[in-house]
């Protein structure tokens, strides 16, 4: 059983495969949500930077 992580790395965070086994999920600390106000279900837009090898997650845009 793996432990919690030392004060200091809360920021670190390991990619796991879902049941599935065809995508991919990182957890996101709490903070960071309630910060956001992100629901449950909320849709939220991902952004993938190839050449800088990043990905931001941000509000779907309301029409």
């Amino acid at each position: 059983m793996a432990g919690r992580r030392k004060v200091g790395d809360e920021n670190v965070r390991s990619l796991t495969r879902t049941s599935g086994g065809k995508s991919y999920a990182i957890t996101l600390p709490v903070a960071v949500i309630r910060q956001f106000k992100w629901e449950k279900r909320q849709k939220l837009e991902l952004t993938i930077d190839s050449s800088r090898r990043r990905i931001t997650i941000s509000d779907w845009p309301k029409k």
